[in-house]
This record gives C-alpha cells, structure tokens and sequence, in this order.
C-alpha cells in the first residue's frame, strides 16, 4: 500500500508538471509531436519510461516497477530507404512476485529490433526487419534465460492529426540455459494517437502477449497523455498513463497499473 500512494503521488505530481511546462506551437515542433506518434519515424528519441504493475502472483500481493530505456536510432541507407534500431533495456525493481520469492532488482533481457523502412506513401509507413533478445538478465527471476530472435513488423497510416497503427513481433528462443522454459512469444500492440493543438497527443493502446508455450495471454490496455515542450532548447516529450490488465495469467500483474515517461528528440 505504501508503494502504491508513493507512485500515485508520483503520478500526480508528473500530470501537474505536464500542465505547468510550456508549450511551443511552432510547425516544427508540430512535425516533432506527429513523428513521435510513428514508432518507425527518422526521429533519434531517448524515451526513459517507468511502469507500474502491481497484484502480482497467486496472492496477487507482488509489486514490480520496470524502467524502460528505449532509444530510436534512424540509419538513412539511401534516399529511399532508412533503417531504424529501437532496443529496449529495462531496468526492474521488483517484490512478492511468487511465494517466497523475495525482492530483486537488476536488468531484465533486453530486445533489439531493426526496421527497414520504405519511403511512406500518402501517409502509410511501414517497416520489416529482425528482432533479437538478449539475455542480460542480472537474476533467475528477470530473465527467461534464453536469447531469442524473430521477425517484427509494424505498418501504420497518419491522417491529419490521426496516427493508427499496428506493431509486432514473434520471438523464438534460439540458445541459453537447457534447464529454462522455451521462449515462443508473440506481441501485439494495435495503436491510435491523436496529435491535439498545444503539444498534447492522447493515446490508446494495447501491448497484448501471447506465450505459445504456457498458451497464456497477457493483455493490458493502456491510456496515455504526453506532451510536446521544451526545457530550455531541448525538445522533450513528458506522458502519464494508465493501464488496465485486461487478461493476465496467473502469475502476473492484475488490475490497475501505471507509467511515467520523459522523451528527449536529439534530431
């Protein structure tokens, strides 16, 4: 319970700080906030996001707080093609996730995707590549203990201020500890953003797994608001959101959760 009012508060104080920067309604900032909402943009982006999870485990009594450190690279291959690296490094901290499983705090495996990504026509991006898991998991209990590959994929089209889309991945484990489960997952995350006037973009989507070897969803649905704005020269994005455990196994996160996220746009 104490975690929970501390990252409420936390939550609260974030929202106040997103409704107190200001905002810059400049049309390159307005270029900025809808490359934000494509996933596959040539935008170099640093978003460092928290997320909240908690009821987790059999007793539904476990917490867990990961920090994503998510950087988007573009590689301009030729004038009409870009490669675009996302990888993703979390960061966990969590406690009570199993019975008698204690607290752990380390890295979790970490997942690198390359996209290669066409020139967009009348609004319609889309990119292909491969995806890999590497395990640089610090604990039993933050990693699969495997390192996987696979492909990933996302399309999506941008209307007007209307960003609606699609990501996803398959990923095989492919080497790593003989005594750990196998890996054969598959995410899906269907999305839609709307880029408001004033910096403002709200988001709604979902980040669904499905684990073909446990034959287990995991379905949050999250609900996001970020805005555009500027610490000094330095273009950033600031978002809070809730997410809601549509479907969980057992073993994981239930109810309600939360994220915090700052974005830092170096180009």
């Amino acid at each position: 319970m104490v975690l929970m009012a501390r990252e409420s508060v936390n939550a609260i104080l974030v929202v106040g700080l997103m409704v107190a920067l200001p905002t810059s309604s400049s049309a390159q900032d307005s270029d900025i906030q809808k490359q934000l909402a494509n996933p596959i943009a040539s935008l170099t982006v640093v978003p460092i996001q928290t997320n909240f999870d908690f009821k987790i485990g059999p007793a539904q009594d476990g917490s867990r707080v990961t920090t994503n450190i998510q950087p988007v690279v573009p590689f301009k291959l030729n004038d009409q093609m870009t490669l675009v690296v996302r990888t993703i490094v979390p960061i966990i901290a969590q406690n009570n996730i199993s019975p008698g499983a204690g607290s752990q705090f380390g890295l979790g495996d970490s997942l690198q995707s390359f996209f290669f990504v066409p020139s967009s026509v009348g609004g319609f991006t889309w990119g292909v590549g491969p995806a890999l898991q590497y395990r640089t998991g610090t604990d039993p209990l933050l990693t699969t203990g495997k390192w996987g590959a696979g492909p990933t994929l996302v399309a999506l089209q941008q209307t007007g201020p209307w960003t609606i889309g699609i990501l996803t991945n398959h990923i095989w484990s492919v080497a790593g500890d003989a005594g750990r489960s196998e890996v054969s997952s598959t995410f899906l995350q269907p999305f839609i953003a709307y880029a408001a006037a004033g910096g403002w973009t709200y988001t709604v989507n979902t980040q669904s797994t499905y684990d073909w070897v446990a034959q287990q969803w995991s379905v949050p649905i999250l609900a996001q608001i970020s805005k555009l704005t500027r610490i000094g020269q330095q273009p950033v994005s600031i978002a809070g959101g809730i997410r809601y455990w549509a479907q969980s196994p057992v073993s994981g996160p239930h109810g309600l959760g939360g994220l915090v996220s700052i974005s830092f746009i170096l180009k």
